[in-house]
């Protein structure tokens, strides 16, 4: 039997403060958190909706040791640049606060010392790098080194981010300290943990057995985690910025970001509501539902839930619906490599278009996998959808009734078999969308409610009231009485999607604030009432505002691609001997064409001075073969013959790898004899 609920609670993960944020976080987490808030504030529920800047752990004392700042310099800057641009962007948080608040502290030291008087912990001694110089313990992003994968220099002590490899502090080559630059050394520390181990027996059914509902993408790394083995995970670390750990013994020691962050929800919902927070945190008729990214889905499905059941008063999220990753551009966004949309810049560019990202962050949402925003798809779906389909169609019947009847809703006369078929389309679509956004789908609902638009305009093309006006008056009173009916069921299907445009839009109607209830009625607006003034509710993008984000984006492509590279170290030296084996010479390409069957492959025919030989190079992705035709090029002609897809291969073309990992053929910079020899 399905459990009644009499509240909704609804969480979306902290954003860090270390960077604004960006199109992949709204269309992520904030976007669909926001829909699902307003959507059920319209139906009259209870709700709360909270969230808050997270503001401690190590990168972002890396930020301010850089800018050469306090860290709460740093996360007071961000955190405001965060807030307003939720703001800007109409999330309806109830309360946006900070993990560096009084209450916070508060909470999480309770939290803590709770979880320890009770024994849920346990003390283990490791050992960990230490500065002697600095006089202080090390977070792995403090140590740097030699990648022992690719040997890249400057790999951090928890991953190498020239290959991406995943790594721990002792497998790095030749650490340093990034505080003074001396060698650390190796040296006991004592932190708590949270014996994960001790909760799969509960966690896993309560998962997999209870919550079969979830998203195939939260239920899938569940469990592989389970699989593996639930682990200890240290709740407390060496640090001077963060939370100090609340008990004797704990000098020097912060509590671990991944435990502060989520008691943030907590904490928030004790500052907005000092009295009350209990009934939304402890109360069995409470619903909690996260909204997180899928990087967070362990942290919220898993750890989260152990704390609050190892602290015994809390109550457990009853869903997680975590999205997957919005790319830009068919890359990953990466805010280290500034690769990114962010908030606070598209307001500038683009004022007054808060909806249009919005439509276009829902219809393109990473909710069952990875999906991709473009600029060239932003213009189309606004230009396309927003303008020629909704804001079409709503100008059309509100412009036609200030013509023709003084911007007074006429009555409604008989309805035809067309207009009663009409009607029932639009009807049924409350029903349609609650199913969708009740099940999470906000890109289908959206859709769902896109329908009534294109109902609309279909059913304006069909009547043509612009035409029958002086020869049947009173059809002409129906059709607009019907459209403007559908308009303003727009202004409410709209108002979870598009909360900027369905205000206007009700501005252009003169209607009250909309009852969700209602929705798909065909009396919102009565006989008589009197419309406001007929504006644009969208307008074209112009290929030159595309044009100049593009621009930009290849700018930081360039940027990035420059900076990143870095020569790979010289090989071990060679006798000279040994390079002299070489016989390097140059030939003149006469016929280039493709292997069959491989996609990497040219077989080339080349003049070399003596009598023509054939070599096979794996280059067909850099160039096409009528490009090389005629080219002089450089080849090693010494080699034994060896057979590449049944093609005899006498020698290797020389090429030069560029940083982004493209070939280009060496060639002599003015035309030489074939066959001669670089020496």
């Amino acid at each position: 039997m399905e459990k009644k609920y009499n509240r909704t609670l609804i969480t979306a993960a902290l954003p860090y403060a270390n960077g604004g944020v960006h199109i992949g976080h709204l269309a992520g987490v904030y976007v669909p958190a926001d829909i699902y808030a307003r959507y059920l504030r319209l139906r009259g529920q209870e709700v709360l909706f909270v969230c808050g800047s997270d503001e401690h752990g190590v990168p972002i004392t890396i930020r301010a040791r850089k800018e050469g700042c306090t860290p709460q310099d740093v996360v007071d800057r961000y955190h405001a640049m965060i807030k307003s641009s939720f703001e800007g962007f109409g999330i309806s948080f109830d309360i946006y606060s900070r993990t560096t608040s009084e209450t916070h502290r508060e909470v999480a030291s309770d939290f803590f010392r709770r979880l320890y008087e009770k024994g849920e912990f346990v003390e283990k001694e490791s050992e960990q790098y230490y500065d002697e110089e600095a006089g202080t313990f090390l977070a792995d992003r403090y140590i740097t080194g030699e990648c022992p994968h690719c040997h890249a220099e400057g790999a951090y002590g928890d991953q190498c981010e020239k290959c991406g490899t995943a790594l721990s502090p002792t497998e790095l080559i030749n650490p340093k300290s990034a505080v003074s630059g001396s060698k650390p050394v190796l040296r006991k520390t004592k932190h708590w943990y949270l014996p994960l181990d001790r909760h799969q027996q509960w966690l896993e059914p309560w998962i997999t057995q209870e919550h079969k509902e979830w998203r195939p993408n939260v239920m899938g790394q569940c469990k592989s985690w389970f699989d593996m083995g639930l682990q200890p995970r240290a709740v407390s670390r060496d640090l001077d910025w963060g939370i100090p750990v609340p008990v004797e013994g704990a000098e020097g020691k912060v509590l671990y970001v991944w435990f502060d962050a989520p008691i943030g929800y907590i904490s928030n919902t004790k500052e907005l509501l000092p009295d009350t927070w209990e009934k939304w945190w402890k109360q069995d008729d409470t619903r909690l539902v996260h909204f997180i990214g899928k990087d967070n889905i362990v942290f919220h499905c898993i750890v989260f839930p152990a704390m609050l059941k190892a602290e015994g008063s809390y109550i457990l999220p009853d869903n997680v619906p975590a999205n997957e990753f919005l790319n830009l551009e068919d890359d990953k966004i990466s805010t280290s490599r500034n690769w990114a949309i962010w908030l606070h810049e598209y307001l500038e560019d683009f004022p007054g278009k808060q909806d249009v990202l919005r439509y276009v962050l829902t219809a393109n949402a990473p909710e069952t996998k990875d999906n991709n925003f473009t600029w060239k798809d932003f213009q189309a779906r606004n230009n396309n959808e927003l303008v020629a389909v909704y804001g079409n169609f709503v100008n059309r019947a509100l412009v036609l009734t200030h013509k023709y009847y003084d911007g007074q809703v006429p009555a409604c006369g008989e309805l035809t078999d067309y207009d009663r078929t009409v009607i029932g389309e639009f009807k049924g679509v409350k029903a349609e969308v609650e199913r969708l956004i009740e099940a999470f789908r906000f890109r289908d609902a959206q859709k769902e409610a896109m329908n009534l638009a294109r109902i609309g305009n279909k059913y304006l093309a069909d009547s043509e009231p612009w035409k029958v006006v002086k020869t049947d008056p009173d059809r002409v009173r129906t059709v607009l009485y019907v459209a403007l009916q559908l308009v303003a069921n727009l202004s409410v299907a709209f108002e979870p999607f598009l909360p900027f445009s369905s205000e206007r839009l009700r501005g252009m109607l003169n209607m009250e604030r909309p009852d969700w209830n209602r929705l798909g009625a065909t009396d919102l607006l009565y006989e008589g009432h009197r419309l406001g003034k007929a504006e644009l509710l969208f307008e074209k993008i112009e290929d030159t505002a595309v044009e100049a984000q593009l621009t930009r984006l290849a700018e930081i492509r360039k940027a990035n691609e420059a900076a990143a590279y870095k020569a790979r170290p010289v090989r071990a030296d060679i006798a000279f001997e040994d390079f002299e084996k070489l016989d390097i010479r140059v030939g003149t390409v006469l016929e280039c064409e493709r292997v069959p069957k491989a996609d990497k492959l040219l077989r080339f025919l080349i003049a070399d001075g003596l009598e023509n030989r054939t070599i096979v190079s794996g280059i067909a992705r850099h160039y096409k073969p009528e490009e090389l035709v005629g080219r002089q090029i450089c080849f090693i002609a010494n080699l034994p013959p060896r057979k590449l897809r049944g093609i005899e291969s006498q020698g290797m073309i020389l090429s030069a790898e560029n940083f982004d990992g493209g070939l280009s053929v060496i060639t002599p910079d003015r035309e030489v004899k074939p066959g001669s020899e670089v020496k």
